[in-house]
């Protein structure tokens, strides 16, 4: 059984008690663990969550940092609450953000020759570097109109999908990282976009790569692609912001293609050269 926490005006209406009640439940912490972490009670904990006793608005931003609450759902609570927006969230391209894009823009440019690029909540990508945009070489036009998006572009049939070797493990893994997401932030356009790449089918030649004439001792599941006839292994890495005050930076990532293997790096050095 799964517990699913809403947003929004259904949250309004709901009032807090409940949505907190969820939070703790997917969590798995119990009244008295959340109580001792957030310095309260475990009988406080119980009238809030039964709508006993409304929470001040300190009390619901303590219990939502201490519950792992992302940002964007902590403005739902204390808007179910009866409490303005505690944190804002700021088009990327408003000059108050100017610093936030020069430092990606600076991050994945310094990753060069190796891919890196930069998503959102939904995936969509809002910087690369010129080693993201090689992988993407010679996909359709339809695909590469903007927004682009990170997922659909590596699991779509005429996308990426057809170069990566060992599409199966790689697609299983965007898959469950993505199911993970799903289940921390309850996001209906992050679900949609699930309900759409998982559809997408996969060729009956899609399988594991050949073993390379010397084993490579991976680190983690790498994503082996091919480039103008060459075979690259990657292992990924994501980064996101630290204790972010703002929505839109704290729905940022980061996310960097490191080489698995010296001949993908060699490649790559020598091709962005």
């Amino acid at each position: 059984m799964t517990t699913t926490v809403t947003s929004g005006t259904a949250s309004r209406t709901e009032g807090v008690g409940p949505l907190l009640r969820a939070w703790r439940e997917q969590r798995r912490v119990s009244q008295l663990e959340l109580a001792l972490r957030a310095g309260s009670s475990a009988r406080h904990i119980s009238f809030v969550e039964t709508g006993r006793s409304r929470p001040s608005e300190e009390m619901v931003l303590r219990l939502a940092e201490h519950l792992d609450v992302p940002v964007r759902e902590r403005n739902a609570l204390l808007l179910a609450a009866g409490y303005a927006p505690h944190y804002p969230e700021t088009p990327l391209d408003d000059p108050a953000l100017e610093v936030v894009r020069e430092g990606i823009e600076r991050l994945i440019s310094g990753f060069e020759p190796y891919p890196a690029l930069v998503v959102d909540a939904r995936y969509d990508v809002v910087a690369a570097n010129r080693g993201v945009m090689m992988l993407f070489d010679g996909m359709p036009e339809s695909l590469l109109t903007p927004p682009l998006n990170a997922v659909r572009l590596t699991l779509h049939p005429q996308g990426l999908a057809p170069r990566i070797r060992n599409l199966r493990e790689w697609r299983g893994h965007l898959l469950e990282q993505m199911r993970r997401q799903i289940a921390l932030h309850r996001s209906e356009p992050l679900r949609a976009l699930y309900e759409e790449v998982a559809a997408f089918p996969v060729p009956d030649t899609a399988g594991s790569p050949e073993e390379p004439a010397e084993p490579v001792a991976y680190f983690a599941l790498p994503m082996v692609v091919e480039h103008e006839g060459r075979t690259l292994s990657f292992v990924s890495s994501i980064s996101t912001f630290n204790t972010p005050m703002d929505v839109t930076v704290a729905e940022l990532a980061v996310e960097t293609l490191l080489p698995a293997d010296p001949a993908t790096a060699k490649y790559l050095q020598s091709w962005l050269s």
